[in-house]
C-alpha cells in the first residue's frame, strides 16, 4: 500500500470515528474498538444494560460501512430456518417460501445484525456459527457465500428468563466483546435526555455519511494492514506471555486478593483468540500511523479481545465483570514489557 493510500484510509477512519462520536455520545472507546474490528473484518458483540444505545451504535456503524444490511430479533421461539426462509400465503392463497433475512439481500450482504442474540436457542447459534466462521451456508440446495459479511450482535445482560448463554464456540467467533454503558458525564447525560435529535433514532442515524468506509473495499484494506504492519520477535513473546498468564494465572505467578488463582480460570483463549489479538493490535498500530506493533497496541485491545474467551470457575463466574479486569491488570503489571 502506498503512503498516500494509507493516509487516505486513515483520514476516512478518523472521519468515521468523529461522525460516530457526534452521533453516539459518551461511547468513544466502544466506537474506536468497533472500527478497529471493522478494519480486521471481525465480528462484534456488544454487552451492556438495556437502553444504553447498543442497537443504535451498531446500526450507526452499519451505515458508515454501507452495503446491504439485514437484521433479526432474538426470541425464544426463533428457529434456525427463520434466518434462511420466510413462509407465507400469497394473494392466491398458495403457500410460498421466500428468502429470509440472511439471503434476501444477496451475496453482497455487508452487515447481519442479531439483536439480543442470547434470547435465541442454541440451535440458532449453531447455524450462525458456520456463517460467522466460513461466511457461507447451505440454502435452497446451494452453498451461498458472503465475502463481505460482518456479524454485529448485542446481548441482554439483565434478564435471565428466556435467555441462553452463548456457547464457547460462538463466543470465540466474535473478535471482540465490547462493553457499552451509560455515560457518567452529566453534560452528556443531559444532552441525551433533553436534546430532541437523540430521541428519533432513525433520523439520527440518517445524518451519518453513508459508506464512509466502503464495505466492498475493506477486505483488501484489512489484508494489506496485516501484511504491512510488523511485529518484532520480542513483541511476539510478550503477546504469548500475556495470553499464557490469562489462561494459567497461578503458573505465571499472578495473585489476586482473597482468590486462589490456581482455581480461578477453567478455560482460556484459543489460538484463534491469540490470532484475533494480534490482528487487532496491528490495526491499532496502523491507525496510529505506525508500521510496527508496540506493547500499548496489545494492551489497548487485550480485554475486549480476550475477556469473553476466558471462562472462570463456577464460583467466580457470577463476578466476572469485576474479576476479569482486575486479573488482566495484574497480568499487565506482572509481565515485563519489552524494550521498544
Amino acid at each position: 500500500m502506498r503512503a498516500d493510500d494509507n493516509e487516505h484510509w486513515r483520514t476516512r477512519f478518523e472521519e468515521a470515528q468523529a461522525a460516530l462520536n457526534e452521533t453516539i455520545l459518551g461511547q468513544g472507546d466502544a466506537v474506536r474498538l468497533i472500527l478497529l474490528t471493522v478494519l480486521c473484518r471481525g465480528h462484534v458483540l456488544l454487552a451492556g444494560d438495556v437502553g444504553t444505545g447498543k442497537t443504535t451504535l451498531l446500526r450507526a456503524v452499519a451505515r458508515i460501512i454501507g452495503g446491504p444490511f439485514a437484521r433479526i430479533e432474538g426470541t425464544v421461539d426463533l428457529l434456525p430456518s427463520d434466518l434462511l426462509y420466510e413462509a407465507h400465503i400469497d394473494e392466491a392463497g398458495r403457500p410460498r417460501i421466500e428468502p429470509g433475512p440472511v439471503l434476501a439481500t444477496g451475496d453482497d450482504l455487508a452487515v447481519f445484525f442479531f439483536n439480543e442474540i442470547n434470547r435465541a436457542r442454541p440451535q440458532v447459534h449453531a447455524l450462525l456459527l458456520r456463517l460467522m466462521a466460513e461466511r457461507s451456508l447451505q440454502a435452497f440446495r446451494q452453498t451461498r457465500f458472503f465475502p463481505h459479511l460482518q456479524v454485529f450482535a448485542d446481548r441482554n445482560q439483565i434478564e435471565r428468563d428466556e435467555t441462553f448463554e452463548l456457547p464457547a464456540a460462538a463466543r470465540d467467533r466474535f473478535m471482540m466483546e465490547i462493553a457499552v454503558s451509560a455515560p457518567e458525564d452529566e453534560t452528556l447525560g443531559r444532552a441525551l435526555a433533553f436534546q430532541t435529535r437523540f430521541h428519533d433514532t432513525d433520523a439520527l442515524i440518517a445524518t451519518l455519511p453513508e459508506a464512509l468506509l466502503p464495505y466492498s473495499e475493506l477486505n483488501g484494506l484489512a489484508r494489506r494492514i496485516q501484511e504491512e504492519v510488523y511485529a518484532s520477535e520480542a513483541l511476539e513473546r510478550y503477546a504469548f506471555r500475556l495470553c499464557r498468564a490469562l489462561r494459567d494465572p497461578a503458573g505465571a505467578g499472578i495473585s489476586l486478593d482473597d482468590m486462589d488463582t490456581a482455581r480461578l480460570v477453567r478455560g482460556g483463549a484459543s489460538p484463534r483468540g491469540m490470532q484475533s489479538l494480534v490482528r487487532a493490535a496491528r490495526a491499532a498500530a496502523w491507525v496510529a500511523g505506525r508500521d510496527a506493533v508496540l506493547p500499548q497496541d496489545l494492551r489497548q485491545v487485550f480485554q475486549p479481545v480476550m475477556a469473553h474467551r476466558t471462562f472462570l470457575s463456577p464460583a467466580h463466574e457470577p463476578r466476572r465483570e469485576t474479576i476479569l479486569p482486575a486479573l488482566i491488570q495484574a497480568i499487565f503489571d506482572a509481565t515485563p514489557v519489552p524494550a521498544q
